[in-house]
Formats: structure tokens, C-alpha cells, sequence
């Protein structure tokens, strides 16, 4: 079966750069081999603030549409800041680029299950077969009332026109694209291997993606088209104020809801609350795809509406239980001059990093 996150590999050796191009912003991190674990040894991040002024611009967007010129110019612009000699690059696909669904068979060789996941795919995937790569692993199993094992299969389908722009925009900014893979296979290197049932919800501008942990693995994952920049755009109708100042003002309050942080919070809270409640249908999806799976004991936020001031509190009264921020840094060496900066950075950072180790473990 054609996987789609091995179509470019390559032998690699020295730095790698994880590439995370998200809806609005390209993180970038640049791994090499290090003394006990990876080392990040660079990193960088731009944003395009054009869709603070303007509702509809976006680097990509869900209707699969990606602005390749300015995806190009923006890593040209990244590469030569950060003064990288690193070519060879593993970048992440959005989930809204990615179909993905959970399907049940009976217990199977490894080769029976991939010539009936053909057969299957067929009618669960919206594009015809010949248009896109697929890729599949197992992720549990059950056995039912009569005594006969099942098997939990992730089927993830990849548009062939998606793989080939991003080749050919690597390429055009001067990079060696030597993989794919999807943002929450990259977020399950980092963060699957604790075996707390765990929801992360990673808060992107334009998109959240909800990825479910059990067992120190991946097991489903959905998206919401809710994500940060509502807030912002609430805040900038409400009050009046040029985007990029209320961008401003939702970095500096937050949601803290007290003193004179206390109007803006009301005005964004409802748009917290959407992303909640996507979250909350995401669980009640998950438990009926999984019904025998463990209750959610944690909840882990990353992406840039992780750095919201107050939020890990609001969720974790949403959610009544444990809130945390994703915190990848600790898989990793790196510079001391960033050890002030890795806080903020970390929930931003997060797919990068897992792009970025991926040939080094």
C-alpha cells in the first residue's frame, strides 16, 4: 500500500528540519544527533499577520487550497534568518488535509488486512482511490460476545495533488523534502509513550486538532474548524481596535477574567467555549468508536492558543480533570540561551520537534 509519509524518504544524515506549515505560520526546528537525546541546535517561526486584517487569508485552508508562492517565500525568508545549512526536510500535513477514520475487522494477517482495507476504503474515502496514498496501522482490539478478536484499524488517506505541491514547493525554496506525515503522528512521537489516557487538544489560528492517547499510543484524532483567531476577530469587532492590536491585547489578558482583563475575557469566552464544546463532541465520538476505551485522566493543550493566559484553568473546570502545556523541550537537548524562551515556545514548537525527531530515535 503507498504510504504517503515514506513517498520522498531518503537516506539522511547530519540536521534535520522539521517543517510545520500551519494555516497562518511556519514553524521550523532544525535536529541533529546530540550528546543523550536530539539537540536542537535552531529553530525558527514566522507568521503572515495578513489574516488578522483580512477574515479569509490564510497559508492554506480547509477547502484544501495552499498559497504555494507565499508558503515559498515564507520558508526562503525562514532558512536564510536562521542561517540554516540544513537542506533535508520532513514536513507535517494539517488534518483537514488528511482523511482519517477507524475501521473495525476481524483478526487478520498484516497482508489480509491490507488487501481488504482497499476493498474498504472505497467507500469511506471521498476521493477515488487512484487520487490518493493511503497509509494504516492498528490501534486496538476488542473481543465481541461471541468469543472473535477484533481489530482496530486507523486508515489515513492522503490527496496525491497535496504530496505533489508540497514537493514542489521544498523544492522551489531550496529544501529536500524527505517525508510526510501527518501533525498528529508527529504530536504521538512527543507525547505517546505515557500510558495516561490523555485528549491533546492542539489549538492552531484557523483549526484545532484533537488526537486521543491509550495505552502510550495514538488512537484517533479528529479537527475542529474553531481556533484562535475567532478570538481575535471577536475582540478587534467588539471594541473597535486594528486586529493586530487586538491580537495584542489577547496575548497580554488572556482569559484570566479579573480586574480590567475582565471585559475582554466575556467578549472571547464564548469562542473558548466553541473550541470546548468541539472537544467534548470529539470525546463522545471517540467513546462510541472506542467503547471500551479508559476514561480521559488528562487533558494537554498545545498550539498557540495553549499560551492563552488562563486557559489551562478554564479547561480543567470544563473537563475536571488534570490540564497541562504540551512541554516537548524535555525530550530534547538545546542551547541554554532558550531555556527563558521554552515555555512560550514549547506548545508552538510541538510538531516541529516531533518532525524533527523522527530520524533520531
Amino acid at each position: 500500500m503507498q504510504n504517503p509519509f515514506n513517498l520522498f524518504e531518503r537516506s539522511l544524515s547530519g540536521a534535520i528540519l522539521g517543517v510545520d506549515i500551519g494555516t497562518t505560520s511556519i514553524k521550523m526546528a532544525e535536529v541533529r544527533n546530540g550528546s543523550g537525546k536530539p539537540l536542537v541546535s535552531n529553530y525558527g517561526l514566522l507568521e503572515s499577520s495578513g489574516y488578522l486584517a483580512r477574515a479569509n487569508q490564510a497559508l492554506q485552508t480547509s477547502s484544501l487550497k495552499i498559497f504555494e508562492s507565499e508558503v515559498i517565500e515564507l520558508l526562503r525568508a525562514l532558512v536564510r534568518i536562521m542561517g540554516t545549512p540544513a537542506v533535508n526536510a520532513i514536513a507535517s500535513l494539517p488534518p483537514f488535509s488528511v482523511f482519517t477514520t477507524v475501521l473495525d475487522f476481524p483478526q487478520m494477517a498484516p497482508q489480509e488486512v491490507e488487501q481488504a482495507l482497499r476493498f474498504q476504503a472505497q467507500q469511506y474515502v471521498p476521493l477515488p482511490l487512484s487520487e490518493v496514498s493511503l497509509d494504516w496501522m492498528k490501534v486496538g482490539e476488542f473481543q465481541d460476545d461471541q468469543g472473535f478478536i477484533h481489530q482496530k484499524i486507523f486508515l489515513t488517506s492522503v490527496p496525491n495533488e497535496q504530496i505533489n505541491k508540497y514537493n514542489k514547493m521544498f523544492a522551489a525554496a531550496g529544501l529536500r523534502l524527505s517525508a510526510l506525515e501527518t501533525e498528529s503522528l508527529s504530536l504521538a512521537r512527543l507525547f505517546g509513550g505515557d500510558p495516561t489516557p490523555t485528549i491533546l487538544v492542539d489549538i492552531g489560528s484557523r483549526s484545532t486538532n484533537i488526537v486521543f492517547f491509550e495505552g502510550g499510543g495514538l488512537v484517533w484524532n479528529t479537527q475542529s474548524d474553531f481556533g484562535g483567531a475567532s478570538l481575535t476577530q471577536a475582540l478587534a469587532s467588539s471594541l473597535g481596535l486594528n486586529p493586530l492590536r487586538a491580537e495584542e491585547l489577547k496575548k497580554e489578558r488572556g482569559i484570566v477574567g479579573t480586574g480590567p482583563s475582565y471585559e475582554l475575557s466575556t467578549i472571547m469566552m464564548p469562542f473558548v467555549d466553541a473550541i470546548i464544546n468541539e472537544v467534548k463532541k470529539a470525546q463522545f465520538a471517540y467513546g462510541q468508536q472506542f467503547p471500551l476505551a479508559k476514561k480521559t485522566e488528562r487533558v494537554m493543550l498545545a498550539g498557540g492558543g495553549a499560551n492563552l493566559l488562563g486557559v489551562e484553568k478554564y479547561f480543567e473546570r470544563e473537563f475536571g480533570v488534570p490540564v497541562v502545556k504540551a512541554a516537548p523541550f524535555v525530550k530534547f537537548e538545546y542551547p541554554g540561551e532558550i531555556q527563558p524562551l521554552v515555555p512560550e515556545l514549547a506548545p508552538l514548537m510541538s510538531v516541529a520537534l516531533g518532525l524533527g525527531m523522527r530520524n533520531f530515535m
